[in-house]
């Protein structure tokens, strides 16, 4: 199931990252309700066992310094069929919770959410800390091993690797 939603930007702050992991909660948030255990792979996805469950492509529109739009875009895998990496909701729930209807109305409940949860950017980043993927990762250029720190007030991810920190906005 595909959704794509373009939401009037009033917000102070200008980063896809912010939006998209305020997205991510949100949705986790949802999922969570029937029993869906999530974890948020920073920047823009869900996973589950390992698995991907749904993306997010978060962008701002700006007309020259302003954010018009906050466009969004959620792939989230109801009952489709998923490459091996993937997993749906309906190898999580029973049948009658895999309805795509019903999941396009949780989406857009999730996308209220998200809107009211951009004005507290502190909370986003400290629950979105708690539902992490990972506790460390590996840079692919380079192939050091980085600890995951925390997540900055922006919603870049913050690394560190001894005394030395590296903020990640873009994968």
């Amino acid at each position: 199931m595909w959704v794509s939603a373009a939401l009037p930007w009033q917000k102070s702050t200008s980063t896809p990252e912010l939006l998209g992991i305020a997205v991510a909660l949100a949705l986790s948030e949802r999922l969570e309700r029937y029993g869906v255990n999530v974890r948020i792979k920073w920047p823009n996805d869900l996973i589950v066992a390992g698995q991907k469950l749904a993306g997010l492509l978060p962008c701002l529109v700006h007309r020259g310094d302003r954010v018009m739009l906050a466009r969004i875009g959620i792939g989230l895998n109801v009952c489709n069929q998923v490459p091996f990496e993937g997993i749906a909701l309906s190898d999580l729930l029973k049948p009658s919770q895999c309805k795509p209807i019903f999941w396009s109305a949780e989406v857009l409940l999730a996308l209220d959410r998200a809107i009211d949860l951009l004005g507290k950017p502190e909370k986003v980043c400290s629950e979105v800390a708690h539902r992490l993927w990972a506790k460390s990762l590996r840079d692919p250029k380079t192939g050091d091993l980085w600890k995951i720190d925390s997540l900055d007030i922006d919603g870049a991810l913050v690394l560190r690797q001894g005394s030395r920190l590296k903020k990640l906005t873009r994968w």
